[in-house]
């Protein structure tokens, strides 16, 4: 017996996600309200029904649908461990992708993959006459959004094989991709009265809605997301296809000689000090990969005394310069913070960063006018309220 169940992962959310606990809270009130298990025809035989006579007609029917149904069906459930099994996965994974989204484009998300999920368990089974209920599809549509926007971030799973029970890390883009839905949804169909191609039907939306977002704008990318790995792969390939034709890609012609390019020697110190800073990145690459912050915080520390112009990657250098600020070391913590406005100030969430260096600078560091630079940047664009009366209490005292 193999059991790998996620249960948390590596990024924190900057905004609570009222939308995600909304929708989990509806989901669990709409089961209690409507489970009354009982028997009833279905398809000229007897069957037992999960939910009440009364409510029946909202489940979703491939072969006798009605357009309401393509949506009322996701908030129906079959038994308590459907509905929680459900949720525990939007928590999960809906949490992060509401931060990103926002609460009405995270349920606008929710209710599309719902809607996607029923029309493409209504295509592959058409001539059906068994009902479906249930919200793996809109959940499965919210995972694959995660997917997309979050592929190299770690899931710690928990993992129970036989006698053996323990946890381990794995990266999403594996754990999703492969687990989720090629291992549990394409491989493994042995499940019967499981809507296999709905949770598929789901992901496919999840993804293609997030990925055309980040393609068209709509919403702030970063270098993590799977846009730009395909981006990324994309260049490679033409790079090589480009090298390999003997094409030379700056100058727009066929390279017919070798070119010698002058190298500028370093000396000795010098080398030895790319090295060592290059060790220091792959270490801290290291312990944040281990969850280990304040050794990577230590060690891009070491990296600011050896040289102070070097930048690490934007989720990398804010989660040190939190953990910077949680060691109550908040002049390092702020110089980070500074170092990250400056490289990254179109960060989706850059008012909490500013929040953050107005309290650092107002209450540890007295330096009033920092602290009001910053503070009156952050209440702008600040929308979670008690942060906001943070923000605004924090100006107030500058004042008197």
């Amino acid at each position: 017996m193999l059991l790998i169940l996620p249960f948390r992962t590596n990024i924190r959310t900057w905004r609570t996600p009222y939308a995600n606990y909304a929708l989990i809270a509806i989901n669990l009130i709409i089961f209690f309200l409507t489970w009354g298990p009982h028997r009833d025809i279905i398809a000229g035989q007897l069957v037992k029904v999960p939910i009440h006579h009364s409510v029946e007609r909202f489940m979703l029917v491939p072969n006798n649908w009605h357009l309401q149904q393509f949506l009322s069906y996701a908030f129906l459930h079959g038994g308590i461990w459907h509905v929680i099994g459900n949720m525990f996965f939007l928590y999960v994974f809906g949490n992060n992708v509401n931060d990103k989204l926002g609460h009405p484009g995270y349920l606008a998300l929710y209710m599309a993959g719902a809607v996607f999920s029923g029309i493409g368990h209504t295509v592959f089974h058409s001539s059906s006459p068994i009902p479906t209920l249930g919200a793996s599809g809109a959940v499965a549509a919210v995972t694959g959004a995660y997917l997309a926007l979050y592929p190299q971030t770690l899931l710690t799973v928990l993992y129970w094989l036989f006698f053996f029970i323990g946890t381990m890390e794995i990266p999403a883009l594996y754990f999703i991709g492969f687990k989720l839905i090629f291992w549990d949804n394409m491989y493994l169909r042995q499940i019967p009265n499981v809507a296999y191609d709905a949770h598929l039907s789901g992901y496919a939306f999840g993804v293609l809605a997030i990925l055309v977002m980040l393609a068209t704008g709509v919403i702030t990318g970063s270098s993590l997301d799977l846009w730009a790995m395909i981006k990324q792969w994309n260049r490679r390939r033409q790079h090589r296809d480009s090298v390999s034709s003997g094409y030379d890609p700056f100058s727009g012609q066929t390279m017919t000689k070798k070119i010698k390019v002058k190298e500028v020697k370093k000396t000795a110190a010098q080398q030895q000090q790319e090295d060592k800073i290059a060790h220091l990145r792959n270490e801290i690459s290291s312990r944040i990969a281990q969850r280990n912050m304040p050794a990577a915080a230590k060690v891009y520390l070491d990296i600011m005394d050896l040289d102070s112009k070097q930048i690490l990657p934007r989720q990398y250098l804010l989660d040190i310069a939190n953990q910077l600020a949680s060691d109550n070391n908040p002049d390092q913590a702020a110089q980070a913070y500074e170092q990250f406005l400056t490289h990254y100030s179109k960060y989706e969430y850059v008012e909490q960063v500013e929040l953050m260096l107005g309290i650092l600078y107002s209450r540890y560091l007295q330096k009033p006018e920092l602290a009001a630079k910053h503070l009156q940047a952050a209440v702008k664009k600040l929308s979670d309220p008690g942060q906001l009366k943070m923000c605004q209490e924090e100006l107030e005292k500058l004042k008197k």
